[in-house]
């Protein structure tokens, strides 16, 4: 079988003749071949060499990080603005609407190979007010011209996740707010919160019905959802019914869904199954932060919803011993014995200054060792 085949054989609930293998490989790339990372514009083209690497690597290719599917328009009296600093290294995003004006800047952070928060846009009831009318406002047209052209490229490689990006809580969170304050204010002005969350998922259900109409297979949803950022209980007021409602609709339309994790397990697996979403991606199990084993992974899920990950970042770096790297590989192969409904996958991305050779050790393991 293919690896589009195992992977879309697992979410039929069917056993594949090999556990599904694929990587996220984006960040580790731009970082080992020096590559500008611009978030700042949309990348309308497949990623040619990342996928042609996938390919000489015989990794499994499943995530187009910075493909962009759709159009955003946002409401007449709304203004959008990107700056980029002179410089190069600073990205400022403005939303002005009749009520204010917000913006938030990232900045280029040359070790970790990424842009990180240097400004939260969102500091005050009414800056949540004014986000809450510029997003609210969107209306999403689908471009499965640029979707089909990733489909086209990467073949039987694997399976292109569509990436619906945030929840209103993800946007908090990530994007404007961050944790402390959008804790803060859930206590502060609970009812204005709920307001604005619920104005910003209202639009994003609509790109959730675009979505529906496209001709992927499988959803990638998810907040980078951790249990020590949303517990169980914040999750269910705060972010639940936004997400069962869109894994609904998608479901009704044929769709398979994943729901990125990326962070503490313990709680987040059996919420996110809850939602009625199919997969859970980026499982990230021991030895990360004294969480979930691979084991207690499983029994946390039950034996039908998929997990797809295995492999912690910290364990593909040079200063880890590799028989440590390969144990991790086979705990998570070993899973296969109780349920088909398994990829093996890192834990969210392979980080930069991974060793190489790991890649293809990972995947002469799961060749050899994750036969069914």
């Amino acid at each position: 079988m293919t690896q589009r085949e195992r992977i879309l054989a697992v979410y039929r609930g069917e056993t594949p003749d090999t556990v599904p293998f694929m990587l996220d490989l984006s960040h580790w790339f731009y970082h080992k071949n020096r590559l500008p990372w611009d978030i700042s514009v949309a990348y309308e083209e497949p990623e040619y060499e990342l996928i042609d690497y996938h390919r000489k690597k015989g990794v499994g290719f499943y995530l187009p990080n910075l493909g962009s599917f759709f159009r955003a328009e946002y409401g007449p009296d709304v203004k959008v603005e990107t700056m980029k600093h002179p410089s190069g290294d600073r990205i400022t995003w403005r939303f002005t609407t009749p009520s204010g004006s917000i913006e938030r800047t990232r900045f280029w952070e040359e070790v970790s190979y990424s842009w990180a928060i240097a400004d939260w846009g969102v500091k005050t009831e009414q800056d949540m007010r004014v986000l809450g009318e510029a997003m609210g406002g969107r209306k999403f047209a689908l471009r499965p011209d640029r979707y089909e052209a990733w489909v086209k490229e990467v073949g039987d490689l694997g399976v292109v996740y569509l990436n619906m990006g945030y929840s209103a809580m993800g946007y908090l969170l990530n994007y404007w707010m961050g944790t402390e304050e959008t804790a803060f204010a859930a206590m502060d002005y609970p009812e204005a919160m709920h307001a604005v969350v619920d104005q910003i998922n209202e639009s994003n259900l609509r790109l959730v019905d675009e979505f529906a109409k496209s001709p992927t297979e499988v959803i990638l949803m998810g907040d980078n959802l951790s249990s020590d950022v949303q517990p169980p209980h914040f999750f269910r007021e705060w972010s639940h019914p936004y997400y069962a409602e869109a894994i609904r609709r998608f479901h009704a339309a044929g769709k398979k869904v994943a729901l990125h994790i990326d962070g503490r397990l313990r709680g987040a697996i059996q919420m996110v199954r809850d939602t009625g979403a199919d997969c859970g991606d980026a499982i990230t199990p021991q030895p990360l932060m004294n969480d979930l084993s691979a084991q207690e992974c499983r029994d946390e899920a039950g034996k039908q919803f998929i997990l797809s990950g295995g492999v912690p970042p910290g364990l593909w770096l040079p200063n880890v011993d590799v028989a440590d790297f390969k144990k991790a590989v086979m705990d998570w192969l070993e899973l296969r014995k109780q349920s088909p409904a398994l990829i093996a996958n890192a834990g969210d991305q392979v980080p930069p200054n991974a060793v190489e050779d790991r890649i293809e050790i990972m995947r002469d393991m799961v060749e050899k060792y994750g036969r069914y």
